[in-house]
């Protein structure tokens, strides 16, 4: 049987997680089978879109729900190490600048179960995770990216 992944989280991002749970067990479930019962009713199955339409939708929210709940059950919580806060790690707060005179950015490094680059929260799987975990306040670090390689330097841990 191939190993469980991890998903690195916060308690506030496995909160999240149960929220959506609920929701697509109790409300969603809920409506797709609505939506199946009145397509139904329309009479030949063969020609009937919303009929398709809706089976399709009640496949995605079984889906969905396996896989949050996979997340849930293989959730490692993200804990900050206190005894170094200017160190780098899951769950904190990096401020950096792109090097020579970039302008600050701010993001939050997460689990990629809860990772949302617009809300500024990026996953530990990203390049710009991976290269700035584990480096500490005022350290210069050379981030890949797609368009060449980025320096930057750690402004604040938080």
């Amino acid at each position: 049987m191939p190993e469980e992944k991890s998903f690195y989280m916060t308690e506030e991002g496995k909160q999240n997680l149960e929220e959506e749970l609920e929701h697509l067990k109790t409300e969603r479930r809920q409506e797709v089978v609505e939506r199946i019962k009145i397509a139904r009713s329309f009479g030949d199955l063969s020609e009937n879109s919303e009929y398709d339409a809706a089976k399709d939708e009640q496949a995605f929210v079984e889906t969905r729900i396996a896989q949050v709940e996979n997340m849930i059950r293989n959730a490692v919580i993200i804990e900050n190490d206190d005894d170094n806060p200017d160190m780098v790690q899951l769950g904190k707060t990096v401020t950096f600048q792109e090097l020579p005179d970039g302008d600050e950015e701010e993001y939050t490094i997460v689990g990629s179960a809860e990772a949302d680059p617009f809300e500024g929260k990026i996953s530990n799987d990203s390049p710009i995770a991976k290269a700035l975990l584990g480096r500490s306040t005022g350290d210069e670090v050379t981030v890949p990216t797609p368009a060449g390689d980025m320096d930057v330097k750690i402004v604040k841990v938080n």
